[in-house]
């Protein structure tokens, strides 16, 4: 009995996906008999809150970066400073920008700390003693993304850095970064937030130390971890703090994770439900001895063996007994959504146990709505140091008119000119890589709802689509060309995570709520998804038409098994806003890996080409699709490999840039790479295995087959062919994959982002510039010079002619 006289019920019954030990406890008066999932709603607009005094002050030209630039504000101090790892471009695409302007609109004084020198914590004492907080945010990629490539090597650039530079931000950024400002000020809250924190709020699986690591928040010892986007947590979170109210009470927060102890008197009025394991395997019975009698098998069980002699048994009829579960009103009791929380494996679980780690992403996706998503909690450690990380269910979307907002906030839109070079431009050798991209550009939306496992936008922005108003997205196309110095006339994007989403969603918001199937498009698009494109039609016909526009580009991934469903929007896009190519990715062709990547067939390329084509030729345009393909992917066997070679070859595709998967955390396929288990499905000890790309060789196998028509990748496709059996494939003819004869190669891969890798020293290097015997090389400490371009090749001696 319960202290208040009541009988506990009993909770069963609830989804696969928690678990077979799935239970709860709760009063009668407490349960809610029958649970209508509802459209979430924010408690408070973004614009709703009372401003903070400081908004006096009024919006900053450029958020300062030096006492100087607070000084000609009249700032005496920062309410909030942001540290990032990326330069500080004041622009709607750079979080730090997004927030610290959204942060100013609520009337804080915010001062940003762009890649500070981490090896000391006095470059975080720049501003001062920040009055409520400091934001720490790793950049707009992760860290290790960002010095790293798919294969594990370091790159040469970082594209939000001034000329491209390097080694600017350490490995695991938001960790270094918040012990640094720990230092400064022992006793500033750390809030930490952005992608890399995003996607690393439990435990999580590195690529790059190949195991599974804590959440970044047990690691960081930070107070705080916002996850998403997160304009709506921050707003509340520092209003909270400007009313003193202290961090470690704000727990209720969406969108927010936060250590506390098992034992919290908090707790107290929550339903957990426990899905920290899977099936476990049942009893083993012993091998029967055949060669034992009757008699011998009924006394080793400890029974009398039924005999003639035996009397018999009375004999009563089968009875079936039905299970009851206890009800109220006549429906089955559950647990209110919004008290309840699902506890996870815990740390010391996933990181010893491939399967439950894989079971914990499964459940960590399919709580991801923020319609009906419940709070989650790990237990990280044992004994005194036990702790419990919780994680709030996902932050309500963004409204139309809050997108607006947020985007129509005064950005100065280019770098700080702390960049600019001697001329006062920024499109020199200081020149931000990443902000030229996006510079004449304009992100029309948020979110994606594909689901694709290799991505982790989902994780991140969320899968309902948070669009901007026609109005707003025309001023800043507008704000662009009358404000930003060197546009021509062309926007180079519109867009977001996808070019085609815009105000596509769910034809009804009680399903949306309800729903918690991972994609909208996979297998099939859902019957109620709308695909209505007209309203980007007239998008983009009222953006060409805006004076001083002469052409408006679709720079974005588009989703064309949704292109598909609109004919009139494939010839919109093909007549008026292609540049002669069109980037998309159907990844693979083979279904194997398709079904763990969630992406549609080829086929749906096929048609999607046709009405590509038909359009191009309509308007009188030779253009052509460029197709993106994904190399060892979880799931891909060499023969897929193979036939998507093939299927290269017969298309006339020789592909320059290679993609090989790169196991981001939290991605559902770094799942898979990790546990070789499949968490599209129920995970058991017995579910499905997946066919993992591991090894050097073999990832350099499945590059290779991409590459089918570079010369160096020939010795290794022919063997690999030999192996598989497929030697029919190795000839001269127009039906083979490569011939037989082998040209002289300098064993390179030669492509155009060789840039972006480290290529090796060669013999013929200088001995100055050899690193001395002993030396420790880093990318921070100092690596060793390269030879930058293409060394120039002789004439190719020995070259035997094709026979």
């Amino acid at each position: 009995m319960h202290r208040n006289g009541r009988r506990p019920t009993t909770i069963a019954g609830l989804p696969e996906s928690q678990g077979p030990t799935v239970t709860a406890t709760l009063t009668r008066d407490d349960a809610h008999s029958h649970q209508t999932v509802k459209p979430p709603k924010a408690e408070r607009a973004l614009t709703a809150y009372r401003p903070y005094w400081a908004k006096r002050f009024g919006p900053a030209p450029f958020l300062p970066m030096s006492r100087e630039e607070m000084t000609q504000l009249g700032w005496d101090e920062c309410d909030i400073i942001i540290v990032s790892g990326d330069a500080y471009v004041d622009h709607p695409s750079f979080g730090m920008a997004v927030i610290g302007r959204t942060l100013e609109a609520q009337g804080f004084r915010v001062g940003i700390i762009a890649q500070p020198d981490w090896n000391s914590a006095e470059p975080f004492k720049a501003l001062g003693r920040p009055k409520l907080f400091f934001g720490v945010a790793a950049g707009n990629m992760d860290s290790m993304i960002n010095h790293y490539t798919a294969d594990r090597k370091i790159r040469s650039d970082d594209a939000y850095t001034p000329g491209g530079e390097a080694g600017k931000r350490p490995d695991r950024a938001t960790l270094v970064y918040t012990q640094r400002c720990k230092e400064a000020f022992k006793d500033v809250p750390v809030i930490i937030g952005g992608i890399e924190a995003s996607l690393r709020r439990i435990a999580h699986y590195d690529y790059w130390s190949d195991k599974v690591r804590r959440s970044i928040l047990v690691d960081s010892k930070a107070d705080l971890l916002l996850y998403g986007n997160a304009e709506r947590a921050i707003i509340e979170i520092a209003h909270r703090l400007a009313q003193r109210k202290p961090i470690e009470s704000i727990t209720d927060v969406r969108g927010t994770a936060f250590m506390r102890k098992v034992d919290d008197p908090q707790l107290a009025g929550w339903f957990e439900i426990d899905s920290s394991s899977v099936d476990q395997p049942g009893k083993v019975d012993e091998l029967i001895n055949p060669y034992a009698t009757t008699e011998e098998t009924g006394s080793a069980q400890g029974a009398a063996c039924a005999t003639g002699d035996a009397p018999k048994a009375e004999e009563k009829p089968i009875q079936i007994v039905r299970r009851t579960v206890a009800k109220t009103d006549a429906r089955a009791v559950t647990p209110p959504r919004e008290r309840s929380v699902i506890r996870l494996p815990s740390f010391e679980q996933v990181k010893s146990d491939p399967v439950l780690y894989a079971h914990a992403n499964r459940v960590l996706h399919l709580e991801t709505n923020p319609g009906n998503a419940r709070a989650l909690v790990q237990r990280h450690g044992d004994g005194p140091s036990v702790r419990d990380v919780w994680l709030n269910p996902p932050p309500i979307p963004l409204s139309t008119a809050e997108m607006d907002h947020v985007f129509d906030l005064p950005y100065a839109r280019s770098p700080h000119p702390r960049y600019a070079d001697e001329h006062g431009r920024h499109d020199g050798a200081t020149k931000i890589p990443a902000w030229e991209m996006i510079r004449f550009s304009v992100n029309i939306m948020r979110g994606c709802f594909g689901g694709c496992t290799f991505c982790s936008i989902t994780e991140h922005e969320g899968r309902v689509i948070q669009s901007r108003s026609e109005e707003s997205i025309l001023r800043e196309i507008e704000d662009i060309r009358d404000k930003v110095q060197g546009f021509t006339g062309v926007v180079s994007d519109l867009g977001g995570p996808t070019a085609n989403m815009w105000h596509i969603g769910c034809k009804s918001k009680e399903i949306e709520a309800a729903c918690r199937k991972p994609s909208c498009v996979y297998p099939g698009i859902c019957q109620n998804l709308h695909t209505d494109h007209g309203p980007l039609i007239q998008l983009y016909r009222k953006a060409r038409a805006l004076k001083g526009v002469k052409k408006i580009l679709i720079g974005s991934g588009l989703r064309y098994d949704l292109a598909v469903e609109s004919p009139e929007y494939i010839t919109e896009l093909v007549t008026h806003h292609v540049g002669g190519y069109l980037k998309i990715a159907p990844e693979h062709t083979e279904g194997g890996p398709l079904s763990k990547m969630m992406k549609p067939g080829i086929g749906t390329y096929d048609r999607f080409k046709q009405l590509f084509e038909a359009a191009s030729a309509a308007a009188g345009k030779k253009q052509y699709l460029i197709p993106y393909f994904i190399a060892a992917h979880p799931g891909t066997s060499d023969e897929d490999m193979m036939n998507l070679a093939l299927w290269l070859k017969k298309n006339g595709f020789r592909a320059d840039q290679v993609q090989t998967f790169y196991p981001s955390p939290m991605a559902t396929a770094t799942a898979m790479y990790h546990s070789t288990k499949n968490p599209l499905k129920k995970v058991t000890r017995d579910s499905e295995t997946v066919d993992i790309v591991k090894g050097e060789k073999r990832r350099r196998l499945h590059k290779a087959f991409l590459r089918y028509h570079d010369a160096n990748n020939w010795p290794l496709l022919r063997q690999a062919l030999q192996d598989m059996g497929r030697a029919d494939l190795i000839g001269n003819g127009k039906h083979h994959l490569i011939p037989s004869w082998q040209p002289q190669t300098d064993g390179s891969y030669c492509s155009a982002r060789r840039t972006n890798s480290t290529p090796s020293v060669k013999p013929s290097a200088k001995a100055s510039q050899r690193p001395r015997a002993g030396t420790l090389l880093t990318q921070h400490t100092g690596l060793p010079p390269r030879e930058q371009g293409q060394p120039a090749r002789g004439p190719a001696k020995g070259r035997r002619k094709p026979g």
